[in-house]
């Protein structure tokens, strides 16, 4: 077990987090005063009940009274006002801190490599942004100002009982080993509860989100029985969990009521037989005092307990959290040139790539293609014609070998003007839940409606948009699911070439689209792509026989190139015999 999970309180983690805390050290100390104040409000409400009874009640004496009971209502009053804006601060405390905790999250995730994605479950990347945050803000709303109030607030009461009576004092002490000894097993156990339910939380996020987001997918197979059960399973496992922290629970506050009853009693016993063997050295007000201050004195310690859990589980969001924060998965964006516009001269020269280790996924790839021409890539699932869309967007890093644009090598070139310049259009579209405006414009404010409409009208789109409810302002709703595939990837389409990119990349799906938007596709393929170097991965004959060059990719090579005339002269050719099985049953159609 690592040395973090072994301590009940990692200082260091707590040290880091507290940074988050010095654009708002002013609220910070003001939290620190009203707790101070708040410790010695509460002890002096049972002194003055206690002066008040020997003083006026045990004399009989109306003289003075008055004084005790104003005296007692104002530290009410200001106490219930401090108390107030105790709870308050510390909680806009926490929810600052998390804010910014989250922003510099998401922040984070943003700039990370596809990779990263590619080996995480996004569920429980949400959990990391969204609950485990929340139980992060918990560390200062209810917990870490909460266990400093209590403890405090003991140390004054127990001071004040010194003072008032030493022997009573001294029979409550005996007490509190029995319950420190219990709060500590409570702590250490509670702990490892807390963790298992975080686990198990980040694992059911994660398996709902799956199942929803592929919900087709379950019920085109009849997998509902089988994913039920599944989930059963895992909601067990995350129910056992809690009830592990109730069952804790459930033993420690009882013993906790108990230890202080039994104090209570005791000092009762004590306190009374001295009084009826009228021994001077307990007063009737130092029994009812020490009556009221023993809950005191026990209850935050109870409440500690209770808060500490509340903490703990905020650092353990926080050690997840920060783990996050300290991956190191970005690209790096060292370059130093701004592409305002590129010519469009592309070149890959000996491009090596692999996503996993000694997994060669391209082998040595060198193509060029010029200014303005459409370069068509062609080959089998696998071969690695996705892979060049990706590198050429340095969403990877290559192994070895260069990218070129222009003759400037793309690591040169800062990310955000690389990818500015550069359009994709990909086979699998994704839309935001929002208007088709906002999913075309991606809230630029540099991109107007009307630009959007003009678009549109070029590529001939805009009829198809207008036919919608509300035309351009249409919610799509989540991924998209309100329209169709292939006007899916109409939409997509608009998006790329609003943008007036000077490079195009287009992954041309239409195997799944009807008749009428195949068309509409090719239409606007034929639009955005003239004038504008373009690099297509082909799935349609017309698509390759009007490319300037078509590539034609095997295993992670390049195994021919040329025109499409020009492959066909060649005796059995990779691209001849791909032609003949795939697509030559287009041309016959």
């Amino acid at each position: 077990m690592s040395k973090t999970k072994e301590n009940s309180f990692d200082f260091k983690l707590f040290k880091r987090l507290f940074q988050y805390i010095k654009p708002y050290k002013g609220i910070f100390f003001g939290l620190l005063i009203l707790v101070i104040l708040l410790a010695l409000f509460s002890a002096a409400t049972p002194y003055i009940t206690k002066d008040a009874i020997d003083d006026s009640i045990a004399n009989k004496q109306e003289k003075g009274f008055m004084f005790y009971i104003m005296l007692m209502f104002a530290v009410l009053v200001l106490q219930t006002v401090f108390q107030l804006l105790f709870i308050y601060y510390a909680a806009w405390l926490g929810q600052n801190i998390v804010m910014d905790v989250r922003v510099k999250l998401f922040d984070h995730l943003l700039s990370f490599k596809m990779k990263y994605y590619d080996n995480s479950s996004v569920g429980v990347l949400i959990t990391r942004a969204v609950t485990d945050m929340e139980r992060i803000a918990d560390i200062f709303g209810e917990g870490l100002f909460m266990i400093f109030r209590d403890l405090l607030t003991m140390g004054v009461v127990f001071g004040v009982m010194l003072y008032i009576n030493v022997k009573l004092s001294l029979i409550v002490l005996l007490m509190l080993p029995l319950l420190l000894y219990a709060t500590r097993l409570f702590q250490k156990y509670m702990k490892k509860a807390f963790e298992e339910v975080r686990n198990e939380v980040s694992n059911l996020n994660s398996f709902v989100q799956e199942r929803l987001t592929g919900m087709k997918i379950l019920q085109l197979f009849t997998r509902e029985d089988t994913e039920y059960k599944k989930f059963k399973i895992i909601n067990e496992r995350h129910k056992k969990g809690w009830l592990k922290t109730v069952w804790y629970n459930s033993i420690f506050f009882p013993i906790a009521d108990l230890v202080s009853s039994v104090s209570i009693g005791l000092v009762a016993w004590y306190g009374g037989l001295n009084m009826v063997l009228q021994n001077s050295s307990v007063s009737q007000g130092d029994l009812v005092a020490f009556v009221m201050f023993i809950p005191m004195l026990f209850r935050p310690l109870r409440q500690i307990a209770d808060k500490f859990n509340t903490l703990q589980m905020g650092m353990v969001a926080a050690t997840r959290v920060f783990k996050v924060l300290d991956t190191t998965s970005h690209i790096d964006d060292t370059g130093t040139h701004v592409a305002e516009s590129f010519k469009g001269h592309i070149q890959f020269d000996k491009v090596y790539f692999n996503y996993v280790e000694d997994e060669t996924v391209l082998k040595g790839v060198s193509f060029e293609v010029n200014v303005g021409e459409t370069v068509a890539i062609v080959g089998a699932t696998g071969a690695g014609k996705s892979t060049i869309i990706n590198l050429l967007n340095r969403f990877y890093e290559i192994k070895d070998g260069v990218i070129s644009v222009d003759g400037i090598n793309i690591k040169d070139v800062t990310l955000s003007s690389l990818r500015t310049q550069i359009a994709i259009v990909l086979q699998d579209v994704f839309l935001f839940a929002d208007t088709i405006l906002n999913n075309i414009t991606l809230n630029n404010p540099n991109i107007t409606e009307e630009d959007v409409k003009q678009a549109a009208r070029d590529i001939g789109i805009h009829d198809f948009i207008m036919t919608l409810p509300n035309g351009y302002h249409y919610n799509v709703k989540e991924r998209g699911v309100m329209l169709s595939s292939g006007q899916r990837q109409l939409i997509s389409f608009l998006r790329a070439y609003v943008t007036n990119p000077s490079i195009l990349v287009l992954d041309e799906a239409t195997s799944s689209v009807d008749s009428y938007s195949e068309q509409l596709i090719q239409n606007a393929t034929d639009k955005i792509t003239k004038g504008r170097t373009s690099i297509v991965i082909a799935h349609r004959l017309a698509t390759i026989k009007k490319a300037d060059k078509i590539l034609v990719m095997d295993a992670g090579e390049i195994v021919e190139q040329g025109t499409h005339e020009e492959l066909l002269k060649k005796e059995n050719g990779y691209y001849k015999n791909l032609y003949e099985v795939q697509f030559l049953k287009d041309e016959v159609a």
